[in-house]
């Protein structure tokens, strides 16, 4: 049984998004530390050549096994998984010392370990469940992009999905313990509940234990947010190039008259003279 606390999605790889320990203890010192504290190891030590591992590890010793994986965000690269995954197992060490399971979902990386076996076993709890606020009431345009682009995260046989359309972006992943059958019915799961609980929210995540799916909504360009060309402000563009245009008027007329005004008096000093 887990404990789980969420926060709002970041951006850097270490954010993080929600943590989970085991109401079950360990005695400081057995057979079951030492396993613990080989797997958080093992961990970290494969992290710096792949970007999904599992483990099982019973020392003869020191019963009973336990159980852990790792998983970094697809687009990361080898440094930065290992960066996450180190930062991952420090924090989840110190959060859960003592706990016989636990679990730690960063931006860029994900950490559990537990007493019973879960790798390889399909499971769609629902951990986090969130909503931004709402895009507007005549974007119709962008909604009807998220759910396109929902849609396709839904598809492929990829571990890793990622899928934009205009202003609209998404993402979605599973751990790579599942079958792509697996991977699919988790992502349709959790696809299913952005559509249906944020229907007009700006962005939206959904964490299942085993895979989630996110999407995110670019404002439009506003006036105050100077979203006309070369940063003039949007709203007021056309009537800025009209003040122009009058003003250049002006003086063209200006110009003109006195050019007009002096030719005359010219020739009105050289009739007197």
């Amino acid at each position: 049984v887990f404990f789980l606390f969420a926060t709002s999605a970041l951006a850097a790889p270490d954010d993080f998004i929600y943590l989970g320990c085991s109401q079950i203890k360990y005695a400081a010192g057995s057979g079951y530390e030492s396993n613990v504290n080989a797997v958080l190891s093992s961990i970290v030590n494969s992290a710096a050549f792949t970007n999904y591992d599992g483990f099982n590890v019973s020392f003869p010793r020191n019963p009973p096994p336990v159980y852990g994986l790792f998983q970094c965000r697809g687009d990361l690269g080898s440094s930065a998984c290992h960066d996450c995954v180190s930062a991952a197992v420090a924090r989840l060490g110190s959060a859960c010392a003592g706990a016989c399971g636990g679990a730690l979902q960063l931006e860029g990386c994900f950490v559990r370990y537990d007493n019973s076996s879960f790798v390889g076993v399909e499971d769609k709890t629902v951990v986090v469940d969130k909503c931004g606020a709402a895009t507007g009431a005549n974007d119709a345009d962008a909604a009807g992009r998220r759910d396109a682009v929902l849609s396709y995260l839904t598809s492929g046989d990829q571990y890793y999905r990622v899928a934009g359309a205009a202003r609209v972006q998404g993402v979605a992943q599973c751990v790579q313990d599942l079958s792509v059958g697996e991977c699919s019915d988790c992502l349709s799961d959790a696809v299913g509940m952005l559509k249906t609980e944020c229907v007009s929210a700006s962005w939206g995540d959904v964490f299942l234990a085993k895979c989630y799916a996110r999407y995110f909504i670019s404002p439009r360009p506003s006036a105050a947010a100077g979203g006309g060309v070369f940063g003039s402000p949007a709203g007021s563009s056309n009537d800025e190039v009209q003040r122009d245009l009058a003003i250049l008027i002006g003086l063209v007329a200006g110009v003109t008259l006195l050019v007009i005004f002096l030719s005359f008096y010219s020739k009105y000093v050289d009739r007197k003279g």
